[in-house]
């Protein structure tokens, strides 16, 4: 694995975080480190970043890469959604700068027993912490195997209609079905192939599977409502004046984003056709990108991955 990977609207990122020396920042899905790298370097020579990662094997692929800045750059295994308990850890209770970069790693998509890519046979996993078991709720399944097998056809037209927005979604679910009631799927080049059959047959912008594979990866780590509670806890530990920025890859998230940003910047929540406010909300930051800064194409050109990517900005008030 190349850990001199390009990390997306990096440049940006440095940019609104404006990292200084004596700060503390909060990558809250380090994966490879790259974000974090120059985080670090522009904030020597004693600035701190503290990388948050559920993926183990990312986190050692960090730690292997950021060791040169020695006990300035802290790892931890966990859940962004929590890291106000996992900073609490450490003594940390109010920080200058986050970022979340959302979505699917390099590592992920390009090691196939991790299951996440149809462009690799492998396992029906898409676990971003291979350790995880069940949700708070006890209700989560292990795997995308699991979901996939052991699903109703109505929970399968659900998953795949509510996060991969996949218009096909009654169609690729009655297919699935019908093929492991002949044999159990069990890998992600055996499962695209089902989908691909599912849907008509026509000139594909994306592989048909695209969408489906984000749905099942999306449910299996309950990544919206990690986004959701993520975002507020994010915004409750940033010292005023310092930035909170995150990067989405789909639609979906980017929706999440803008909604959370939206309500906080907002000095009045009520309904709308209440006619005195009687919320007294006040707003928690300001919205600094109104609209998403987008990658430039010398880099979509350098990394393709990138070709997706949204970054919003907010600031403490």
């Amino acid at each position: 694995m190349d850990t001199h990977h390009i990390p997306v609207l990096c440049d940006k990122v440095v940019d609104f975080l404006n990292p200084k020396p004596e700060g503390v920042y909060i990558d809250g899905t380090v994966g490879l480190g790259g974000h974090s790298a120059a985080i670090l370097e522009i904030s020597a020579p004693s600035g701190r970043l503290i990388g948050i990662d559920l993926d183990g094997e990312a986190l050692t692929i960090a730690e292997n890469r950021l060791h040169t800045f020695g006990e300035r750059a802290s790892l931890i295994n966990g859940n962004f959604a929590e890291m106000d308990v996992l900073l609490a850890r450490h003594s940390v209770h109010a920080v200058d700068g986050i970022l979340l970069d959302l979505g699917v790693s390099s590592l992920q998509l390009d090691t196939p027993h991790r299951g996440f890519s149809f462009n690799h046979t492998g396992p029906l996993d898409m676990r971003m912490n291979l350790g995880q078991g069940l949700d708070r709720a006890q209700q989560a399944p292990l795997t995308a195997m699991q979901v996939v097998n052991g699903s109703t056809m109505e929970d399968l037209v659900d998953i795949f209609r509510r996060y991969g927005e996949e218009r096909f979604a009654k169609r690729i679910a009655d297919r699935v079905v019908r093929a492991r009631q002949q044999a159990l799927i069990t890998t992600t080049t055996q499962f695209a192939e089902i989908v691909k059959k599912a849907v008509p047959q026509k000139k594909f912008k994306i592989h048909p599977a695209t969408r489906v594979f984000q749905a099942l990866r999306i449910h299996v780590n309950a990544e919206l409502e990690n986004l959701v509670s993520g975002l507020d806890v994010a915004i409750s530990l940033l010292k005023p004046g310092r930035c909170l920025c995150v990067i989405t890859f789909h639609s979906l998230e980017d929706r999440i984003v803008k909604r959370c940003f939206q309500t906080c910047a907002r000095m009045c929540i009520c309904p709308p056709k209440t006619p005195i406010c009687i919320c007294e909300h006040k707003p928690s930051v300001e919205i600094v990108t109104k609209r998403p800064v987008l990658p430039g194409g010398d880099e979509t050109q350098q990394n393709p991955r990138a070709r997706s990517a949204k970054l919003r900005v907010v600031r403490k008030l």
